[in-house]
């Protein structure tokens, strides 16, 4: 997995790239404005000459079009020309996953990606890029080797994980990053205790659209687990804010149970596997003669 970072975008370069699909100079007016609006934090406000401004609603747009002329039109070309197996890339935003059949092609499109980007002042976020093996084949060759199970890694708040089903095939596992799950659970946390004093059904509407939210993202199949492990902190978050109201307050895991049955939704699975969702093929290429 690699992460591009953009707190050296090149202004001139996007302009640029920019004039290339929006003809209308006010807008490119506006734009320009917003590179050079600077950064307020702690009341104090910093001039930004490079970079996209952090936290503004034009940022993510500007910093996807820079990375499509940056990386994607060079990684179809560089997949035509020199690639000798099957390659795919799956990016969102500034993170994005190649999977490459060989190593070879993997680790030199590793080391010319490093090059490309270098020309428009990006870099690859040093402990967020690796190399690894992974695949339906990789743990057998690990093992021809004394090597262990393929490493996982993170995408989009979901850890992959290499393992198999009960037939004994190959099967990519996704579950929840600890982080994601414990960054929200301290969110919903700090939320409950500021609303322990509203009444139980406004406190279990707001928390049931909470909970609903966090499943449609994450409800990816084999992560069943971890859905069931974020709704059960919920219901202890939950009990805690209610304990803290007042010294009288009397809330039992039993009355807590029955408010989980009314407001919180048991977890289930709601999107496909992948396979069923779209068939997602890729053709190799032949050696450039």
């Amino acid at each position: 997995m690699r992460k591009v970072s953009f707190d050296a975008i090149d202004h001139e370069i996007l302009l640029q790239f920019i004039e290339h699909r929006i003809a209308d100079r006010r807008v490119l007016r506006l734009i320009q404005k917003w590179l050079s609006a600077g950064v307020m934090a702690h009341g104090k406000w910093t001039k930004s000459t490079e970079g996209t401004p952090q936290g503004a609603t034009v940022s993510p747009l500007l910093a996807n079009l820079y990375l499509h002329y940056a990386f994607d039109l060079w990684a179809e070309q560089w997949r035509r020309r020199h690639c000798r197996g099957e390659m795919i890339i799956v990016r969102f935003a500034d993170d994005f996953v190649v999977g490459l059949q060989h190593r070879a092609d993997a680790t030199r499109f590793q080391r010319e990606l490093r090059e490309r980007l270098r020309k428009f002042s990006l870099e690859l976020h040093p402990e967020k890029t690796r190399l690894i093996e992974f695949g339906r084949y990789a743990a057998d060759r690990r093992r021809e080797r004394g090597l262990g199970k393929p490493e996982a890694f993170d995408f989009l708040g979901l850890t992959h994980i290499w393992s198999r089903t009960r037939a004994g095939k190959f099967q990519l596992r996704r579950q929840t990053t600890r982080k994601r799950l414990r960054a929200k659970l301290r969110e919903v946390r700090g939320e409950l205790m500021r609303r322990r004093h509203l009444p139980i059904p406004d406190q279990g509407r707001w928390l049931g659209s909470v909970v609903r939210g966090y499943f449609a993202y994450h409800a990816v199949p084999t992560n069943i687990r971890a859905l069931q492990a974020f709704r059960t902190q919920v219901e202890r978050h939950w009990l805690r804010a209610l304990h803290r109201r007042g010294q009288r307050d009397r809330t039992t895991w039993e009355r807590m149970r029955l408010l989980s049955e009314r407001w919180i939704p048991e977890p289930r699975i709601l999107h496909p596997w992948p396979s069923q969702r779209f068939d997602a093929k890729t053709r190799g290429r032949s050696p450039v003669r």
